[in-house]
């Protein structure tokens, strides 16, 4: 029997940023979503407010209004899809009046913003989840089965790729705004060698390359590292803001290897290719709505009372792989991790699909790219 801690059966969302990633992929989700509802939006922009208010038939609300909405008692959870360094003010706030937070990756733009917000969220006995919607998506959670259950062998070496070019003047090019080619993609290729490998990294090289391109003054354009592994395992990951659209990741175990193509996209047919011996069998995957499951398994796990994975524990394990490589960059050497102990790992019990969302007209938003 479903709790009734709320006496209702949906979790009420106010959704905090109407961006392009917001506006694309978040706004529409809530059609998906049956145990959730959307009941505000938040954005600085007076056009967006008024145009989007209409569209999907909510209030919306400047951020100088933010902290009265979470006062007003009209919303249980927030979405944030605000800039990465905005993370943790946003979070502290919805903390502070009891709201719970889904706030996409990265957690933060530091590990300490990070850390802060998961103590507050815990001090106020607010739930905190990580929006890795990878976590649910079937391709890549048949990738971690396929490792799981010995299929490829002993997983031995992983390796990605997530490039695209990034437009003058986004907000991944800005530095005070948290942007940076880790951050921004680089992340979901440690979270994947961290999930596949199921495990922590003991140690990381990176190098960073910049063009004369005048986008790359705050933020490098392309980072390359390297993850040592327990068990001499590698992972070897590249990311950057000013290449071709790529997005592959590659997992070679002692018998086999699988294949993920794109690996990471969130509106795109996938593929997953998997070699055992001299066998290889293909599996195509539709494209579909990643961020719904997200939002009906956080609200499963607030009406539930249940712990969410991913939660700042995950965020916060790649945040500090992250910082290790900034600082390899910087000092040019091998920087050793402290690995987190007794991390819980995404597995197939969390698959949750729905069909694609409709593809809304943009409003004083663009894609990062016309890539």
């Amino acid at each position: 029997m479903r709790p009734s801690f709320y006496g209702q059966d949906k979790i009420r969302y106010a959704v905090v940023g109407a961006g392009w990633f917001g506006q694309v992929a978040v706004l529409p989700a809530f059609e998906n979503a049956e145990n959730s509802e959307l009941v505000a939006i938040v954005s600085g922009d007076v056009e967006k407010r008024a145009i989007l208010s209409q569209e999907y038939d909510v209030p919306a609300y400047p951020y100088e209004e933010l902290e009265d909405l979470m006062e007003s008692g009209t919303i249980d959870a927030v979405y944030l899809v605000t800039p990465n360094s905005k993370h943790r003010e946003h979070t502290l706030m919805a903390a502070r009046h009891g709201i719970h937070v889904l706030c996409e990756k990265p957690l933060a733009d530091t590990v300490h913003a990070a850390r802060e917000m998961k103590m507050a969220c815990e001090d106020a006995d607010v739930k905190l989840m990580t929006a890795y919607r990878l976590h649910f998506e079937p391709m890549n959670l048949l990738a971690i089965e396929l490792t799981n259950d010995g299929t490829i062998g002993e997983p031995r070496l992983f390796s990605s790729i997530n490039t695209q070019v990034i437009d003058e003047g986004n907000a991944r090019l800005i530095r005070s705004l948290g942007g940076h080619p880790l951050l921004d993609i680089g992340i979901y290729c440690v979270n994947a060698a961290r999930y596949l490998f199921r495990d922590e990294p003991e140690e990381v090289s990176a190098y960073a390359a910049t063009s004369a391109d005048p986008r790359f003054r705050q933020v490098p354009e392309m980072v390359s590292a390297v993850m040592r592994f327990p068990g001499e395992r590698l992972a070897m990951i590249s990311c950057g803001f000013g290449e071709s659209k790529v997005s592959h990741a590659q997992l070679i175990g002692t018998k086999g290897d699988i294949r993920m193509n794109p690996a990471f996209s969130f509106a795109a047919k996938r593929r997953l290719t998997l070699t055992v011996g001299k066998d290889t069998k293909k599996q195509d995957f539709p494209a579909q709505d990643q961020v719904a499951p997200q939002i009906v398994y956080f609200s499963e796990c607030i009406l539930n009372d249940r712990q969410p994975e991913p939660d700042a524990d995950e965020a916060i394990a790649d945040l500090l792989v992250i910082e290790a490589m900034i600082l390899s960059i910087e000092r040019g050497i091998a920087i050793p991790l402290q690995p987190t102990i007794g991390m819980t790992r995404p597995n197939f019990r969390q698959l949750i699909t729905r069909p694609a969302v409709r593809e809304p007209e943009l409003v004083n938003a663009a894609a990062p790219s016309d890539d």
